[in-house]
């Protein structure tokens, strides 16, 4: 088995600035003749870790599309973020090997776990450990209707926190708040502010997120990494990019 030198490289990133950068790219919202491009021009505009996932996969060739999302990213890690058992591949770094702990769907608590665990196996694949939560963000968003679970009430920080105890006490390795892609409502700074205060595991927050000022409000409540993706999609601005990763990393 691979060892964490991914995961290492994440604790490295957060030793060296504030927070990390995450861009995530979905196979499906990328032109392939775009994928060097918009890679090298992401890393120029500060950001530290690339994931590649989404809730469908209906396109691409995931594995040609990772390998050359690795190529390009060079030494910044480039992490599964995987929507489903197709997007698993031995050309990524690492794999985020998701657990579902906010939700009681048994299939994405270890169902799905149980068959893709010898998937990883077989390529040598480093896997991280992370928690997964979804937070009520305002509208029904991908992640919850393709996980068919209900999210943790915005309003409810206290249940977020239990949920996370829960897995840092099973021996997770990070924790994911997410409110999903194309949220109304991004994940609430009270409630990273409370996890942050009683966990020790990276904390990663992701969905809605589509202005600077919204990315360093996240840091400020103690998000460890945050992630941006869709919202580049259709800016499409890497002026704006080195903008958030200005707010990320101060």
């Amino acid at each position: 088995m691979k060892t964490e030198k991914t995961y290492q490289a994440l604790q490295e990133i957060l030793k060296r600035r504030k927070a990390g950068f995450v861009l995530l790219l979905d196979p499906d919202d990328v032109p392939e003749a775009q994928i060097e491009e918009k890679v090298t021009a992401a890393i120029r505009a500060g950001v530290d870790v690339f994931f590649i996932g989404g809730s469908f996969l209906i396109e691409k060739n995931f594995h040609a599309f990772v390998q050359q999302v690795k190529q390009a990213a060079g030494e910044h890690p480039v992490v599964l973020f995987p929507g489903s058992l197709q997007q698993i591949s031995p050309h990524a770094d690492a794999i985020l090997f998701l657990c579902l702990i906010s939700g009681r769907n048994p299939e994405h608590l270890i169902g799905n776990q149980a068959v893709a665990a010898p998937l990883l196996w077989k390529m040598q694949l480093e896997a991280i450990s992370c928690g997964y939560m979804l937070v009520e963000s305002g509208t029904l968003t991908s992640a919850q209707y393709v996980s068919n679970s209900i999210p943790i009430p915005r309003n409810k920080p206290a249940i977020a926190l239990a949920h996370a105890l829960a897995g840092q006490y099973l021996g997770l390795k990070t924790l994911y708040l997410e409110a999903g892609s194309g949220a109304k409502y991004t994940v609430p700074e009270e409630m990273i502010t409370l996890l942050d205060r009683h966990i020790d595991i990276p904390l990663i927050v992701g969905g809605g997120i589509r202005t600077p000022e919204a990315a360093a409000r996240k840091v400020a409540a103690g998000a460890d990494f945050v992630v941006v993706g869709n919202f580049f999609e259709s800016e499409g601005s890497y002026a704006l990019m080195q903008q958030f990763a200005e707010a990320i990393h101060q």
